[in-house]
């Protein structure tokens, strides 16, 4: 769908919902709000403490993610309650096959994150700041509404990283809670641990990029580390909070058969053998143009050494029709 035509619909489905106009307008404004989780220092600098970056932040500027700014020695996030995606989704978008199949989910992101991806497919969101985008004024009281309104049981925070919009996410999660509305996150999952702590006290399921399984891989693809992700996959799992993987096979980058090998033994003894894992089928996009998508050949090949390391519920996406993209039961075999 033309992505323009997809903001008047958006728009359209909210205006309706609501009584007042979420068009951004000059007079209509939302305030950003202090971040939760940062300390002050000489000179009017902070220190953002949300994720592994832990930016240093000059009075006047933005941290990494592009959502966080210093004004007068104060961080604030400049994206809160001003959302530049809203939609329904079918809950399997999400990479969640094991979470009240078969739903819709009010899904919402924002502009910014604290990866920089060169594969990233929503990099007009990610990679872009607030001034350069339109975006709603939706209130966290507003989201849970809307979300009944439609009757979708949860809402999920995705197409960019939540984590850059921390504080507008946990402050829609502590009101879905009181109301019997579920939250999910699509994450990168390289949050600090006291964050994501506080924030899986509201949470009921999470998908987590696994981007790959070399710290080259992230350092080079995602201005990143591997090692974040990791602590934060076991604390997700500590707290049984439901957890599917997806990891995008991205050609000459990620697939190395060892790496995969090693990827799914690592989940399998930490996270556990039932724990899902997506293989899903890249495609050019953004600063990696010049590769091609992902063969199917080499998704069926990780796809087996998967099952052979013994993970349960394996599934190839991206792919339409493919026979993998379905449950099989771990033990009879059957489609379910």
């Amino acid at each position: 769908m033309n992505y323009k035509l997809l903001c008047v619909i958006l728009i359209t489905m909210i205006n309706n919902a609501f009584s007042f106009d979420t068009k951004t307008t000059a007079t209509h404004k939302v305030e950003p709000k202090e971040v939760m989780f940062y300390k002050k220092l000489s000179d009017k600098k902070v220190q953002c403490l949300i994720c592994f970056r832990e930016c240093i932040i000059p009075a006047g500027k933005r941290g990494v993610c592009f959502n966080r700014k210093n004004r007068d020695g104060i961080l604030y996030n400049i994206v809160y309650s001003k959302p530049s995606a809203v939609h329904i989704d079918p809950v399997e978008k999400e990479s969640l096959y094991h979470f009240l199949p078969g739903s819709q989910i009010l899904c919402i992101g924002t502009a910014g994150c604290n990866f920089k991806c060169k594969h990233c497919h929503n990099w007009h969101l990610s990679q872009r700041q607030i001034e350069d985008m339109e975006y709603y004024v939706l209130t966290p009281q507003d989201a849970v509404n809307l979300a009944k309104k439609y009757k979708t049981p949860s809402i999920s925070f995705t197409y960019n990283d939540p984590i850059s919009f921390y504080e507008y996410m946990y402050d829609i999660a502590k009101i879905a809670k009181q109301q019997n509305v579920r939250i999910v996150w699509h994450t990168n999952a390289s949050i600090n641990e006291q964050p994501l702590k506080e924030m899986l006290k509201y949470t009921d399921g999470i998908t987590v990029d696994l981007k790959g399984f070399a710290e080259e891989f992230y350092k080079n693809q995602s201005f990143a580390k591997l090692k974040p992700v990791l602590e934060s996959l076991k604390i997700i799992k500590q707290h049984n909070v439901w957890l599917e993987i997806v990891n995008l096979v991205i050609p000459t980058l990620n697939d190395n058969p060892e790496d995969i090998r090693k990827m799914c033994l690592w989940i399998k003894e930490n996270l556990g053998d039932e724990t899902p894992l997506h293989f899903t089928r890249f495609y050019p996009t953004y600063k990696t143009t010049h590769l091609p998508p992902t063969p199917v050949e080499t998704l069926e090949k990780v796809y087996n050494i998967a099952k052979e390391v013994g993970l349960k519920y394996v599934y190839i996406g991206n792919v339409p029709g493919h026979k993998y993209s379905s449950t099989y039961c771990p033990n009879c075999g059957d489609n379910l």
